[in-house]
Parts: structure tokens; sequence; C-alpha cells
């Protein structure tokens, strides 16, 4: 097995670090605070391509792997200038539509994607169906060729700067009558579609919504797939997003550290660092090996989805996102130690790089149910729900 990267993925990062910090954190919270999007910094990393590296190359994409997409989600990430909507657009959309799309859906979506010309929004969680996607109450209809689509998601991020929503919902199996899974793409400005926007605590351009679906009539093409491969369409996105969301994580305990480290260096007591001091230095080192051992699961995670191994990628994805959401929280919390009173005040941005980092041991599956998931199909213990 190779522990290092390919001089091409090498090249990527650099590259996309380079263009991340030319915009940075400062330009990422004014966006934020102001209510605005980081719109320049998407528009120009999909230009370059970064947002693409994963579309097949048919489609005008770099025709990598999300190995490729991840490492550019860190690099943005570790420069200040996450964009949470490569989570959810690139990764899970393109990925479902590249897979398992038909031919009309590709040529129409993924040269869009390649080229961040297209933002789409994922919308699966609902208010009573959380981690139990099997609760999911949106359903879908055939009304002579159309759809017509009834429900309600929640805390669906960056609608208001998509053109669409890969739903997920419900259909009736023509034969037992029962409800399976079934996803549909549903432009934002369709009637019957409507949001509202969740007033948040958390910093950040891209913001969280609650999306109503009252009788959004649709064509028959906007089912994505075959209405038997749902659940496979489904979790083909899933391993993708916790792989995203991982190399999210590890992009902002960087970030974190970075910050940390800069100032430890020139912040003087009684004429001397305070990194000098183990109790400043020791919490640091500890985060830099939780990031490092969390950013090597999260690249075997992705080479195994790379490599077509979906059970196991599966596994690892979920390990890679537990151990990214809590080395990101430790960076975090040793980083605004290490400023002090420093560490509260807006100028330095810790207190925002901490909340975004806690979001990781959140979204978008908790460290609970990775740990369920870890115990039961891991280690082969009884189910405990």
């Amino acid at each position: 097995m190779n522990f290092v990267e390919s001089d091409e993925r090498q090249a990527l990062r650099k590259a996309v670090h380079d263009l991340g910090k030319r915009y940075g954190h400062e330009y990422y919270s004014k966006k934020a605070r102001e209510g605005g999007h980081t719109t320049e910094l998407w528009q120009e990393a999909g230009k370059l391509g970064y947002l693409g590296v994963n579309v097949p190359e048919e489609y005008g994409g770099g025709g990598g792997g999300i190995g490729d997409l991840a490492a550019v989600c860190e690099e943005l990430a570790a420069t200040g200038s996450p964009l949470l909507m490569m989570v959810v657009s690139p990764a899970i959309c393109a990925t479902i539509i590249a897979r398992f799309g038909t031919d009309g859906q590709k040529r129409d979506w993924l040269p869009r994607f390649a080229d961040g010309t297209v933002t789409m929004a994922f919308g699966i969680t609902e208010p009573d169906a959380g981690s139990n996607s099997h609760k999911i109450i949106t359903t879908g209809r055939r009304d002579g060729g159309d759809w017509v689509l009834t429900g309600q998601k929640v805390f669906i991020s960056g609608v208001d700067a998509a053109d669409a929503v890969l739903i997920v919902g419900r259909t009736e199996d023509a034969k037992t009558g029962k409800l399976k899974p079934a996803l549909y793409i549903v432009p934002t400005d369709a009637p019957g579609f409507t949001y509202q926007k969740i007033e948040m605590d958390m910093v950040s351009p891209d913001r969280q919504f609650t999306l109503f679906l009252d009788d959004v009539r649709l064509p028959g093409n906007a089912l994505v797939g075959s209405e038997d491969a749902a659940l496979a369409q489904l979790f083909a996105g899933l391993n993708p997003e916790r792989i995203m969301a991982a190399s999210f994580s590890t992009g902002i305990g960087r970030l974190a550290l970075d910050k940390a480290v800069a100032y430890a260096r020139t912040r003087n007591v009684w004429g001397t660092p305070i990194g000098a001091h183990q109790g400043v230095a020791h919490p640091l080192a500890e985060a830099r090996i939780n990031v490092e051992l969390a950013r090597l699961m999260t690249q075997k995670a992705a080479a195994l989805y790379d490599a077509g191994q979906d059970m196991a990628a599966g596994e690892a994805a979920n390990m890679a996102k537990f151990a990214a959401g809590e080395a990101a929280v430790q960076a975090a919390d040793h980083a605004l130690q290490t400023h002090g009173g420093n560490g509260m005040a807006s100028e330095y941005g810790l207190g925002a790089i901490a909340l975004s980092a806690r979001v990781g041991r959140i979204a978008p599956v908790s460290r609970e149910m990775i740990l369920n998931f870890v115990a039961q199909h891991t280690l082969g213990l009884p189910k405990s729900y």
C-alpha cells in the first residue's frame, strides 16, 4: 500500500491551496457576516476545474475520483475559505447522477457540475426522519407522465444559492403497495417549492433551510435512475458525503492549528514565546497527530471508494468522518485556549472556527450513529435500536 499521494494529487493540493490563500478567512468571514455568499471563490474554482475533478472527462470534468475532490475541499478549508456546498453538489449529487442518471440527465447536469456553473443541494433529512431514513414521508406519486411531490425537509444546506435540490422521497411500489426510496431533481423555482431560513448561531455564508413541497409537479425525467435501484443510488452518494465531510473537518483542524502555532511563536510573556512552554506545545502537538491520523483514514476511505469497494469504503468513510470530527474539535479548542482572551475576539476568528469544527461531530451523521455502525457492522455486536 502506498501512503504517499501521487505527484498529480500533490500538485492539485498546492494549486488549490494557493487559490484559497488569495481569498482566506477574512474574505469568508466578511461574506458570512454580511449575509453574502462566497460566489467569487466558487466561480473561480469552477472555472479552474477544481469543482469538477471527479466528473467524467467525457462531460468536461477531470476524470478523477472522490479522493481528488476531497483534496480540493480540504485545502480550501485549511486556508480559511471552505466551500460547504462541495460536500453536497459535486460530491453527492454529481456522483449519483454520473453513476445512475439517465443519458439526458448526464448531458444536462454533469458539464455544469464540472465547471461550477450549477449548484445542486441535497434534501434527505426531515423533522421526524434524521438518521432513520426509513421514516421519510416525502412522497412522489405519478400523475399521468408527471411526478407530484409532497413533503418537508429540514437542515438543508445552501438552497438559496442552488439551482435545484436532489430530493430523497418515497414512491409506492405498484406490486406491494409499500413505499420505497426514490430520488428526484427539483428546481428551486418549481411552483409549490418554498423554503425558509433556519436562524443559526454559526457564522457561515452557507445557510440552512426548511423546505416545503406542496404538490410540486415535475416531469417524468425528474426521477434519477431507476425506481427499483433508489436505495443503492442513495448510498452511492452518502459514502462520498462522509469522505468530503472528513476532509472539510481536517481542513478546519489544520486552519485552527496554523493560527495557534503562529500565535504561540510570536506571543511573548516575560520575554519567552508561549509556544516554548510544554503546557501550550503538547496539546497542539497532540492535536496535529490526531488531524494527521484522520487525514490518513480519509485518504484510505477515498481510495477504497475510487477502487469500487463500496462495502469497505462505507466502513472506512464512517471511521474517517468520526476521527476527523473529533480531531477538528480538539484542534480548535486547543487553538482557542492558546490564544487566551484573544481567542474570544472576533479579530482572530477562533470562536467561529470552533463552532464550525463542532458541526463535524453532528453532521452529516452524528458520532453516536457512527459508533453504532462500527459496533454492529465491524465488531458484530447486537443492534441496540
